[in-house]
């Protein structure tokens, strides 16, 4: 093994995630030693340009992590990373699960195979730094025409699930990442809730 390719290795991590370009500083042949260090395992090709050093662990390579992983992908660090299954702790009877792994973000839209796991990016102009209960409930009705569930059954359990929740903060999701329909339904729902309450 030559010099220069066991010099760049001393630079690689473990559990860390390159892009070609992060090897640069380190090799005067970038591309005849990613070719290497995949042929002899030292990393895993995630994607075009991505490319994992594995942490071995006792039950093998450990994956990427997903937050990782995303960010090498969209070389940037604004992005959400939720999935469906996420509304399953709402406690409103949704049970189904869903194989994927859902990444707002401002730069790419489509389904990406990375690592070997498919991820759906999303482009959305806002979406917030981490999911909150009152997030995760206006992102919901945003996205019921996408779950295999009874839409109908399901909004009314939402309208039964507001008088638990922080009413101020849910309107404030709702105003800021809600769509046009997800936006009239709250504004519709708590105006309803405060009558109730007043009455």
């Amino acid at each position: 093994m030559s010099e220069k390719l066991n010099e760049l290795k001393k630079h690689l991590r473990p559990g860390q995630i390159y892009r070609r370009a992060d090897l640069l500083a380190w090799s005067n042949a970038v591309d005849r030693h990613l070719k290497q260090l995949v042929e002899d395992r030292t990393l895993t090709k995630l994607s075009q340009g991505v490319y994992l050093y594995p942490k071995k662990t006792a039950f093998g390579e450990a994956p990427a992590e997903d937050d990782k992983l995303v960010e090498a992908f969209l070389k940037d660090h604004r992005f959400l990373l939720t999935s469906p299954n996420a509304y399953n702790a709402l406690g409103l009877g949704t049970t189904q699960l869903y194989n994927e792994t859902v990444v707002y973000n401002h730069k790419r839209h489509g389904r990406f195979k990375l690592g070997g796991r498919f991820f759906d990016f999303r482009v959305k102009p806002y979406f917030p730094k981490s999911l909150s209960k009152e997030y995760l409930l206006v992102d919901l009705v945003n996205n019921l025409d996408r779950l295999a569930e009874n839409t109908d059954r399901l909004l009314q359990r939402v309208r039964e699930k507001l008088a638990t929740m922080d009413t101020r903060n849910l309107a404030r999701m709702a105003r800021e990442y809600g769509n046009v329909r997800t936006r009239k339904f709250f504004d519709n729902t708590l105006a309803e809730l405060q009558l109730r309450h007043a009455a």
